[in-house]
């Protein structure tokens, strides 16, 4: 079963055959993988209303368990929201009534990010349609094969991130 990076590759080994270019295949996939799997998100998150990053923050603070409170610096180092726009970002969930932040127990010069009522319903809400959405984006997969696929991602990412 042959695909476009296929094709790709086979003009490249035709243009420079003394180059390996085998890694254009991997990286090219992944590429275009994660911008089909990024689109699939999307179109998840905003019939949620929600964007990607909105819907990490909420989903952060819902994995920390009750009360689903974090600061912004472990609010940030537990998602996937860079420091530059974790700021902004609370702005616009705390304006949508979604989070609330409040003076911390344990700094006095600190604040606490906490889901509000509303932030925790939605996101229940959201996240059956996320995993729906993923399952459905890995469904050619066996469970065997997601599991070799995630441990081989770990390992490539691994040295990558350090």
């Amino acid at each position: 079963m042959a695909d476009h990076l296929d094709f790709i590759l086979s003009q490249w080994r035709t243009q420079r055959p003394d180059l390996d270019v085998s890694p254009m295949g991997i990286v090219g996939r992944v590429s275009r993988l994660a911008r089909v799997m990024g689109d699939e998100l999307t179109r998840t998150f905003n019939t949620h209303g929600l964007d990607r990053p909105s819907f990490d923050v909420l989903a952060t603070l819902y994995r920390a368990g009750p009360p689903h409170r974090l600061t912004p610096l472990a609010l940030m180092r537990s998602s996937m929201v860079t420091s530059g726009a974790i700021t902004q970002r609370l702005d616009r969930l705390e304006e949508s009534g979604l989070v609330k932040r409040t003076p911390s127990d344990s700094d006095g010069r600190g604040v606490d990010v906490t889901l509000t009522n509303k932030g925790l319903s939605l996101i229940k809400e959201t996240l059956p349609d996320h995993l729906d959405t993923e399952n459905r984006l890995l469904a050619p997969l066996t469970r065997k094969e997601r599991a070799d696929l995630a441990d081989l991602l770990r390992k490539l990412l691994e040295p990558l991130e350090e």
